[in-house]
């Protein structure tokens, strides 16, 4: 029978390993969400939607709402890897710090198109 003092650090050592799985997961999709609106803003809206028909003034709202979303799971992908205390998280946090500025400035420039 194993000790409960050699069972508890198995216990943390599975738990960090479950956080650190959670924040890469949390990671991948934050990024997904900003290449989504991306996709969305740079081919569909300008050269796919005119040939369907769709208005041009669809895209800004569309961005904002989707910049929007890209920046709370950027933020949470934050939150995760600091929480989990992922070895990789300084490096994560600036490439998502750098993602919402793009995000922002796009923000704004879709704001702009609506005034």
């Amino acid at each position: 029978m194993t000790p409960p003092a050699a069972a508890a650090p198995a216990r943390d050592r599975a738990a960090q390993v479950a956080d650190e799985e959670t924040a890469q997961r949390v990671f991948t999709t934050s990024l997904l969400i900003s290449a989504t609106r991306c996709l969305l803003t740079y081919v569909l809206f300008p050269f796919v939607a005119p040939v369907i028909g769709i208005a041009s003034g669809v895209g800004s709202t569309i961005g904002i709402v989707t910049s929007t979303i890209g920046i709370a799971a950027n933020v949470w992908s934050i939150v995760r890897f600091h929480r989990a205390d992922h070895r990789w998280k300084w490096p994560i946090t600036a490439i998502n710090v750098g993602v919402i500025g793009l995000l922002l400035v796009l923000m704004a420039i879709d704001l702009a198109d609506l005034v």
